[in-house]
């Protein structure tokens, strides 16, 4: 898969993270976090371009904060839709 393929997977995952999270509906969260996490492993292994990878770090960072926290409320779908909508329209970048 290509660069901007695995920033869609992202941010289509993201995405459905938020909305289960908002829903109460927390059942599928740990499975689409790791999947999540694998499709981060191959985008950073694709060697993305330049302009993409202040992007890529941030949400590195703020991934891992979402994956350890247990608490998955209104603030954690909030931050995961806001990823999912930062990625889509920076896939391009990748």
């Amino acid at each position: 898969m290509t660069a901007t393929d695995l920033t869609l997977n992202i941010a289509v995952n993201m995405g459905r993270l938020g909305r289960w999270a908002a829903d109460g509906n927390t059942r599928r969260i740990n499975m689409f976090l790791d999947e999540t996490e694998q499709y981060l492993k191959e985008l950073e292994n694709s060697s993305p371009k330049e302009k993409f990878k202040p992007t890529l770090e941030f949400f590195k960072r703020k991934f891992q904060s979402l994956k350890n926290n247990k608490t998955v409320d209104d603030a954690w779908a909030e931050e995961a839709l806001t990823w999912a909508n930062i990625l889509t329209h920076r896939a391009k970048l990748a």
